[in-house]
């Protein structure tokens, strides 16, 4: 997996941030997608300067209805449409992302050629294949708000083609099937078992995506384990009591749940317009001190799981 920053400012755009949303790209040998989660304002602007485009998307995921999380979608949904790409095209969210799509699009005169499908979420797996799985939980902010946990299937353990040879198994379409755990009967009527040549599954890897969010519960368990959590820190640790008013956290609630959670890396973003550069720098100084393994998300930063 292979997230890309398109959006890390929190509530509104400044000269070098734009309004969340980050682009997640799917990497397997026989399978890829591009997904998206948040879409705010400017969002499809921001793609322009990457190498992905609407037409590429085939899931987006809101965490909430907050306008910095959600007014780039009828943009991004219409100029997919004018693009011809036939694509379906799957929306997740909560309660009030129909309503909020198909007004815009009514009122607008719009419409979109290829087949939309909005998915209203509740807490609980959201979205499965043979390859992922995508767990919705609730977080702590004014409007319904969900964190994203997107887990990859363990991969099958390489094969050992060496001890395979020495049988006097070679290479072809058998490989494939022992590679697949199955049994196979040779021309001369030994039965191979291909579990028995495979080495231990590889764990997949886990992410976690957070929407807003005061300190909750459910947030340990969103993050439990994970290769890399998505957390945001609109305010320093000073302003941690006007943050949690508000439904946000501080620096260090976030550090401390990394840390709590073992997680393997924290990706600070939704950083409030008021830090510049250097005000940022101290953001992630702070998490550091708490949590090392911590990055601040930068627009069109990209970190791979």
């Amino acid at each position: 997996m292979e997230l890309t920053f398109l959006g890390t400012s929190a509530g509104v755009p400044t000269r070098t941030r734009n309004m969340t949303s980050i682009l997640v790209n799917l990497q397997q040998p026989t399978f890829s997608a591009v997904w998206l989660f948040d879409c705010g304002e400017g969002t499809q602007h921001q793609l322009l300067k990457t190498a992905f485009h609407p037409g590429k998307l085939d899931k987006i995921f809101i965490t909430h209805l907050h306008g910095d999380h959600l007014f780039g979608l009828p943009g991004l949904l219409c100029s997919r449409s004018m693009q011809g790409n036939p694509q379906p095209l799957t929306l997740y969210g909560p309660k009030g992302l129909r309503e909020f799509v198909e007004t815009a699009l009514r009122l607008s005169g719009s419409w979109t050629d290829y087949p939309l499908t909005i998915e209203e979420i509740s807490e609980g797996d959201v979205f499965s294949d043979e390859y992922f799985t995508v767990t919705a939980f609730a977080l702590n902010h004014p409007v319904e708000c969900y964190g994203y946990r997107i887990e990859e299937r363990d991969k099958p353990g390489a094969l050992d083609a060496a001890a395979l040879k020495a049988q006097g198994i070679a290479p072809g379409p058998l490989f494939q099937q022992l590679k697949q755990g199955l049994t196979v009967e040779l021309d001369d009527g030994r039965l191979i078992n291909g579990q028995d040549y495979l080495s231990a599954p590889m764990a997949g890897k886990k992410l976690a995506i957070f929407g807003d969010t005061a300190p909750c519960p459910a947030a340990l368990t969103l993050a439990s384990g994970v290769d890399v959590m998505v957390h945001e820190t609109t305010l320093e640790h000073a302003m941690a009591e006007k943050a949690n008013s508000r439904g946000h956290s501080s620096t260090l609630q976030a550090a401390g749940l990394a840390k709590q959670a073992g997680v393997g890396r924290l990706i600070i973003t939704h950083v409030s317009s008021r830090y510049d550069a250097a005000g940022c720098a101290e953001l992630l100084a702070e998490c550091r001190r708490h949590f090392p393994a911590t990055q601040l998300a930068e627009d069109f930063a990209v970190v791979t799981v």
